[in-house]
């Protein structure tokens, strides 16, 4: 690792093994070794877990000089959560990839080794985001280490890993050769060794528990004990042999987790300790004591703090919190404080409610949601008690802490509430019950909820509506009292809203559509998308809402405004770092520039959705790609995407999957020519769930599959419903499709007309891919009409442009139409180049440098550092025989490297 660091790649290790078996000597080798890097360390402490950023702080602080190197957003969201300055709480992979630049450019001076000790004892906050660090090093001087007793958690999985086991026994019994001495039974011998399992801190401890007579032969039976437990007693056992100011001076180290001397000494002081009654070398032997407080240790911490009685924790806590500058450390005041409080104490459970409060606005969920829960319990007043546990709850939900939030929830139940709080309540179990992947169990808290808001509060009323609505599309339930039905009757009971905002016009809009159809509700959602796009809404309402406003445009076949929007919410998450949303948006986009045929820039798309789940870990619909695949005709990967989206879908009991996984799944078969698969397909997604998008844009499918395989029973009843959704978008998209289904329906020349008006129409949009299948149908047409001169010319338009976007399905089809008017068609042969040669993170990287980004903006969109970028480039330069960023567009060209048109 030390060897490639210093060649510039980057190596992350993560040493895991049991406590006392050698870790921190083995990070302690590394930094001697690497005598010529710079030193960042870090080490994780039982009782700080719950303080947001702790250990990250620890690992950042000799760097933060270096933050003004950091783009503004990167340094803005370090500067909030180290406290440096006040903001919106980021996110923590906004925070993430500030700290990943942090350390490239501190590498960029000397090589750079990052130590994490104790890892299993990192607050979550600092363990997501040193694992995304982690995870993102490429071409960095950086060696980064972690020594964990545990196997690593979700934050740290996946990193390479190197288990310490331990001695072997030959190598054991030298250790011990000094205690061997005085041990004349060899069995004694070989029970000290197999009983110490090679650890080597229990090699040197276990025999100090021995008696004379042990050590002689004559050993007692003990209990099964973990290995950790019994070294713990050990110390345990060393510590009771000290004088009482000894070991009450342990415990003030063992109860103040930093290792401040200063602290540490004024904590004595208070308590009146004699220090110089320490008990001499046993008490060094365990506590070292210089600029810096440290055990030996950290099963010396452990046994220290549990051989304390509760009395002297208390005290000593109290003496702490005494001592601790409320203005300069108010948060882990506080926490001494609680510790040292006897009973409900209500001044206690407010200055842990406003560490909470400064803990949310550094982004520390989880540890807002731990003090909002220590000062529950020290609540006694009812009222107050039962609303810190909502607000608790409230907190756990966002930081991901569910069974936290579930608890705090029932707590909140078991009191007394009023009719606000218990909405309140059935909106968290609402929202906890989706979160955890259970939409039809949400739909209901969330109803019961709204049902109790609407006297209360009718804003938040909405609001809790709109949730359900989101939740009842994906569940796409087609009947019953958790259908979109269902919840769009019970908000359309509602009162107008007397000053509508953006949300109130979307959901009027959404609840229309279901109650009264899509010409009602047509108007209203096209005053939505004008609420959304406009600068006046509020950058919040866009972040919250935006993933449920790609519905309007989707439903009036408006892919401009489907793709302006998009756009709007790829800027916005981008900005704020808002990963899980921005994943959401990037699908979305994806989506609209796969239907435009413009299959590169979607890949990019697709790419960043897919950099976005490596780094979370998030599960997201793959519908960008599986749209792609599908109207590209690559059917054994679209044909994989497809069973897997709807064997996922129909399991977890999202019928929306299941019912756009059918819609692509009769494009992909239309495309290949399989009309009859592509009849039974599209028959069911245009007759399942409710009737939004989705079933609207299967009926085109429905009906061309129909025609050709003969299949024309209730085709007409189709087009029927197609046009009433036409008539309700009122656009070029959509009137497009519509009289091209209608040409396929007719003869003569109202079937021409229609052909002609449908390429008319459709050549004003933006949808290349519908304006190659109407070229396609109407030569086909054509042909049929014994035109083959005519249809020649309409079907060599449809194929050069199936090639051009690569509509590998299609342009075959329009190949074999050619050949049968006598057209001598030569099937297209894929030629290598230079640039297939390219990984696909080499293509994301180049498409985003030949489109003008600079290394540090590709970085950002990729999470990665911009010297990773570098490197990435300099290998790409290589592949494709070019020197410099300005060679990217010659050096790209093609039909799967065209840049997106204008």
């Amino acid at each position: 690792m030390i060897g490639s660091a210093r060649s510039g790649t980057s190596s992350v290790l993560v040493l895991r093994g049991d406590a006392g078996v050698g870790k921190t000597a083995l990070l302690d080798y590394v930094t001697d070794a690497a005598s010529e890097f710079r030193l960042l360390y870090a080490a994780g402490v039982e009782s700080e877990m719950e303080l947001a950023f702790a250990a990250l702080h620890q690992l950042c602080a000799p760097s933060l000089d270096r933050l003004t190197d950091l783009p503004a957003p990167q340094r803005e969201a370090l500067e909030t959560v180290f406290g440096l300055r006040e903001g919106a709480p980021p996110d923590h992979f906004m925070v993430g990839l500030a700290v990943l630049t942090l350390v490239s450019e501190v590498s960029g001076d000397q090589p750079l080794l990052c130590v994490v000790d104790d890892a299993q004892w990192l607050d979550r906050a600092s363990a997501q985001v040193l694992g995304l660090v982690a995870r993102r090093l490429r071409a960095e001087s950086v060696a980064f280490l972690f020594g964990t007793r545990e196997p690593p958690g979700a934050e740290l999985a996946g990193l390479s890993q190197l288990e310490i086991t331990g001695l072997r026994d030959v190598d054991a019994r030298i250790l011990l050769a000094p205690i061997f001495r005085y041990v004349r039974d060899d069995s004694t011998r070989r029970r000290i060794v197999a009983e110490a399992r090679g650890n080597p801190l229990a090699l040197l401890e276990l025999p100090r528990g021995l008696a004379v007579d042990e050590l002689a032969g004559r050993l007692r039976p003990h209990e099964e004990q973990p290995l950790s437990k019994r070294i713990e007693d050990s110390f345990l056992a060393r510590v009771e042999e000290l004088p009482g100011d000894a070991r009450l001076l342990l415990l003030v180290a063992a109860a103040e987790p930093v290792g401040d001397s200063v602290l540490f000494w004024r904590a004595a002081e208070h308590l009146g300790l004699d220090v110089d009654a320490t008990g001499g070398n046993e008490f060094k032997a365990l506590l070292a004591i210089d600029d810096r407080v440290t055990f030996r240790h950290p099963l010396v911490r452990s046994a220290v703090y549990r051989a304390g009685s509760v009395k002297d924790r208390r005290r000593v806590h109290l003496a702490l919190s005494v001592v601790t500058d409320q203005q300069a450390d108010p948060d882990r005041r506080a926490w001494h404080l609680a510790s040292a409080a006897v009973g409900p104490d209500e001044s206690v459970a407010e200055e842990l409610e406003r560490s909470a409060g400064r803990a949310q606005a550094r982004g520390g969920l989880v540890a807002a949601a731990a003090f909002l829960q220590r000062s529950v319990a020290l609540t006694e007043l009812q009222a107050l008690r039962v609303g810190r546990a909502l607000a608790a709850a409230e907190v756990s939900l966002h930081a991901g802490e569910f069974d936290l939030a579930s608890r705090m929830v029932a707590l909140a139940e078991a009191g007394t509430m009023d009719e606000a709080q218990h909405a309140r309540a059935r909106l968290l179990r609402g929202q906890m019950a989706f979160a955890l992947g259970d939409p039809r169990g949400a739909i209901r808290d969330l109803l019961s909820a709204a049902d109790r808001l609407r006297t209360l509060d009718v804003k938040a009323a909405r609001l809790t509506y709109l949730e359900a609505w989101g939740a009842a599309v994906v569940t796409g339930e087609p009947t019953g009292d958790i259908s979109v039905f269902a919840v769009s009757a019970a908000a359309a009971s509602l009162p107008p809203a007397e000053d509508p905002g953006p949300t109130d016009i979307l959901l009027d809009g959404l609840v229309t559509l279901i109650t009264s159809g899509r010409m009602a509700a047509a108007p209203i959602l096209r005053r939505a998308i004008a609420a959304f796009a406009s600068p006046d809404t509020s950058v919040e309402d866009s972040m919250r809402w935006g993933w449920m406003m790609s519905n309007p445009p989707t439903v009036l076949w408006d892919e401009r405004a489907w793709h302006d929007i998009g756009l709007r919410q790829l800027d916005l998450t981008r900005s704020a770092g808002a990963l899980a949303r921005l994943s959401l948006a990037a699908s979305s986009m994806s989506i609209v520039l796969a239907l435009r045929g413009d299959f590169a820039a979607a890949a990019t798309v697709i790419r960043e959705v897919d950099a976005v789940v490596d780094v979370t870990g998030l599960e997201i619909l793959p519908l960008g790609k599986i749209v792609t695949a599908a109207l590209g005709g690559m059917e054994a990967e679209a044909t994989a995407l497809l069973d897997a989206l709807a064997e996922g879908s129909a399991a977890s009991g999202q019928l929306f999957g299941v019912q756009f996984s059918l819609l692509a799944r009769a494009t992909l078969l239309n495309g290949l020519s399989r009309y009859g698969d592509a009849f039974a397909a599209a028959d069911r997604a245009s007759s399942e769930a409710p009737e939004l998008f989705i079933s609207a844009w299967a009926l085109p499918e429905l009906i061309e599959a129909g025609v050709r395989s003969d299949n024309r029973a209730g085709l007409r009843v189709a087009l029927d419903r197609l046009t009433e959704a036409a008539d309700a978008a009122d656009t070029d998209w959509a009137r497009g499709v519509e009289v091209r289904c209608r040409a396929l329906l007719s003869d003569g020349d109202v079937a021409e007309r229609c052909y002609q008006e449908a390429l008319e129409r459709l050549a004003r949009t933006q949808l290349r891919p519908e304006l190659a299948r109407t070229h396609l149908l109407y030569g086909e047409w054509l042909r049929g009409q014994g035109r083959e001169i005519d249809a020649r010319l309409q079907l060599h338009t449809a194929h050069d442009l199936f090639t051009l976007i690569g509509m590998e399905g299609f342009a075959e089809r329009a190949r074999r139409e050619l050949l049968a008017t006598g057209e001598k068609v030569v099937k297209r042969t894929t030629e290598s180049s230079a640039a297939d040669e390219l990984t696909a993170q080499e293509r994301q990287i180049a498409l985003l440098a030949r489109d003008g980004l600079s290394n540090p903006e590709v970085g950002a969109r990729l999470f990665l550092s911009s010297r990773t970028v570098e490197w990435h480039l300099r290998k790409i330069f290589v592949k494709l025989s070019i020197s410099s960023r300005r060679q990217l567009r010659q050096a790209l060209q093609g039909a799967d490297w065209a840049p997106p048109p204008s």
